[in-house]
């Protein structure tokens, strides 16, 4: 296990210059915007506007705080909160988002045909990472039954079928997990 401090997080501008997203992760480490295989992110979505077109990309959109009505071309649109499975879509279908309250929201793109992606709350003492890639992503304070304390935004990188235990169930927590397909 390894754990991403939210300190650690990159911050960078959104492609389509109208915000700023917090990177997570990425793969293969140090990738831009254009040439990610994956990519984990949060970004803070405080108006309505359209979304950043990612050619060949699929993405899973899970609504943090506040609340959105996500409109992605030929399908209805649906209101999304924190209450609310994550949604996956496709990065390169003109999406857009009209903003109720504001939103802050956690975002995994894949590179299509070569990686998929779930996003999953935590609802569990006990977390267990069946992907190749899984994380933990903390929106509150928690606590590992080893002793180690986590805060607001820290994720837990976890090696392929690693578990890991808290101490009580997160009060707010994601569970991140990518494959690669096979060639």
């Amino acid at each position: 296990m390894r754990i991403l401090r939210s300190a650690g997080h990159r911050q960078m501008p959104w492609k389509n210059g109208k915000g700023v997203t917090t990177e997570i992760a990425v793969f293969p480490e140090g990738a831009s915007v254009d040439s990610f295989d994956w990519r984990i992110s949060m970004a803070n979505v405080p108006d309505s506007g359209p979304f950043s077109a990612f050619p060949g990309i699929d993405r899973v959109l899970a609504v943090l705080e506040g609340e959105m009505i996500l409109s992605v071309d030929g399908w209805p649109p649906e209101t999304l909160g924190p209450l609310s499975p994550a949604i996956a879509f496709p990065g390169d279908t003109p999406t857009s988002a009209v903003v109720l309250r504001e939103v802050a929201d956690l975002n995994v793109m894949v590179r299509r045909g070569k990686f998929t992606a779930q996003v999953r709350r935590c609802g569990d003492a006990i977390v267990a990472g069946k992907g190749g890639h899984a994380f933990v992503v903390l929106r509150g304070e928690a606590e590992l039954t080893s002793g180690e304390t986590l805060g607001a935004n820290d994720v837990l990188q976890l090696a392929q079928a690693e578990t890991v235990t808290f101490k009580d169930v997160p009060s707010s927590a994601w569970l991140v997990e990518i494959d690669r397909l096979p060639d």
